[in-house]
């Protein structure tokens, strides 16, 4: 390496978790970081998704350079085995750490980078291209840009700007982009029943998506219902069943996991949340209402309804990286060796192999993308992976290739890749203030009801028999807390592989 580029700092693009571990470990190796944030404090991310519970608690949560890092300062760790929210991670640790004065004076908040490129080479140049700084071009809140020469570069920007299209073949559907400009449509996993509320009391709501964040929103809209007359919730999904998201069977390996998926089940079957199975989206009509026009077997269906909550998954933002040399896998965007690892065709979150810099490198030297979108349209992200993915990464940049490749991740036996479906042990407060009966049918001071065999109807009328859900034993938040996940648990040699969409 040149003199002048060895005395260069290493950006970090974001400052959520896997970006301020990246910072930490660079840091504790000598290194300077210069960290890129676009929205106005560290993490802005997460707190979008603050009242959303963790799936997995403190002692995955936190990075291990980040704890060494804060150890000098008066910060208190949480305990190891609570689930956190959210804003509990970002007030308990990412604040905390953020604050840190090797990363505080580091950080660039309001600083959205527009575009990576080498000083003076696009993509088709290549002579003295790896001794070449990079260039990574900033813009300001003012709409200024400016230019930062770096040595390397860490993106860990994350994909939660990027939630994937409602329409059919990874497309938008017609009126799609009209409908998010009138407001009808809202951003991914909002918070119904606290700073959003008003906008959902008394609504008519759809939420699209078959996945975890559906069922979050789906159960804190039941809890909305129950408070606020008017307020109606319909559930849209391309499957033909939703069994695969009320758990049970291969997909159980935690009995409280069952507990929780029994009361999405239970709304559907009480007629609270209105079930369209084996509906795609083919357009919107907005007016005084938005029109969700939908594809079935049976035909052409129209929704009218006030709001749509869309939980469709994310997509990595490849935009701001045209300039780099990039080498990803066609099918879910991730670095070329990683994609088969991860693929959610094949694999659940705790089947993929540990990996650090070797698998996640690109032709481009010493740039990496890290953290949730180095996993591109995989959605079996887990943050431990992502703690383990920088610490490798700057042991590389550091000339400790040893170190780079000796990649180790312990996860948990029922390792899981999504948040909770809206309660645990530790998160219900009727234990200690005697207002248990407020929180729904599943109560963890009391026993939770297992849930009978629903008939699923078709868009035809034609009632399908699913697979009865297992019993669920009696849990209380009054002894040791259980954590409780909702997801494919480590050991499953498949991911999604075997769901009929």
């Amino acid at each position: 390496m040149n003199t002048d580029l060895s005395q260069l700092p290493v950006a970090v693009i974001g400052s959520g978790p896997v970006g301020l571990a990246a910072a930490a470990h660079l840091i504790e190796r000598g290194l300077t970081p210069v960290i890129f944030e676009a929205g106005d404090a560290p993490a802005a991310a997460v707190r979008a998704w603050g009242h959303i519970r963790l799936f997995s608690p403190w002692q995955y949560d936190v990075d291990a350079a980040a704890r060494r890092l804060l150890a000098g300062t008066d910060w208190q760790e949480p305990d190891a085995e609570t689930l956190p929210t959210g804003a509990e991670l970002l007030e308990q640790y990412l604040q905390p750490l953020a604050a840190v004065p090797a990363i505080r004076n580091a950080l660039h908040t309001n600083s959205e980078v527009v575009a990576v490129s080498r000083e003076g080479l696009d993509k088709t140049r290549t002579g003295g291209r790896d001794t070449t700084p990079f260039l990574v071009r900033v813009r300001n809140t003012d709409g200024t840009t400016a230019d930062h020469r770096v040595r390397a570069v860490i993106d860990a920007s994350g994909t939660w700007s990027s939630p994937n299209p409602l329409g059919s073949a990874g497309l938008a559907a017609p009126g799609e982009a009209e409908a998010y400009a009138e407001g009808f449509i809202t951003a991914p996993l909002p918070d119904v029943t606290g700073r959003d509320r008003a906008r959902f009391a008394g609504k008519n709501i759809l939420v699209v998506g078959a996945g975890h964040s559906a069922a979050n929103t789906l159960l804190a809209l039941g809890e909305l219902a129950e408070q606020e007359p008017g307020t109606r919730i319909s559930w849209a999904i391309r499957r033909s069943s939703a069994a695969s998201v009320y758990g049970g069977g291969d997909l159980d390996g935690l009995p409280a996991r069952g507990a929780l998926g029994s009361r999405l089940r239970t709304l559907v079957e009480e007629g609270r949340i209105d079930l369209h199975t084996s509906f795609t989206i083919t357009g919107f009509k907005s007016a005084d209402t938005l029109t969700v026009v939908g594809s079935t077997p049976c035909g052409e269906t129209q929704l009218d309804v006030d709001l749509l909550v869309p939980a469709t998954g994310f997509r990595p933002n490849l935009d701001m990286l045209r300039e780099v040399r990039l080498d990803l896998d066609p099918a879910v965007e991730a670095p070329r060796a990683l994609g088969p690892l991860i693929d959610p065709e094949f694999h659940s979150c705790g089947t993929v192999t540990p990996h650090g810099a070797r698998l996640l490198a690109h032709p481009e030297k010493d740039f990496y993308i890290t953290g949730m979108k180095s996993y591109g349209r995989a959605p079996t992200f887990l943050m431990a992976t992502g703690y383990e993915q920088v610490r490798s990464i700057v042991a590389a940049l550091a000339g400790d290739q040893k170190a780079a490749d000796d990649v180790e991740l312990v996860l948990p036996e029922t390792g899981v890749c999504s948040t909770d479906l809206g309660g645990s042990c530790d998160t219900v407060a009727g234990c200690d203030t005697g207002d248990a009966a407020d929180q729904g049918d599943v109560s963890c001071c009391g026993t939770p009801e297992p849930a009978a065999a629903p008939a699923a109807e078709s868009c035809c009328g034609t009632p399908e028999p699913e697979a009865a859900a297992p019993a669920v034993p009696a849990e209380s938040c009054c002894s040791a807390p259980a954590p409780a996940f909702l997801g494919i648990p480590t050991g499953l040699a498949h991911g999604r592989s075997t769901e009929q969409e």
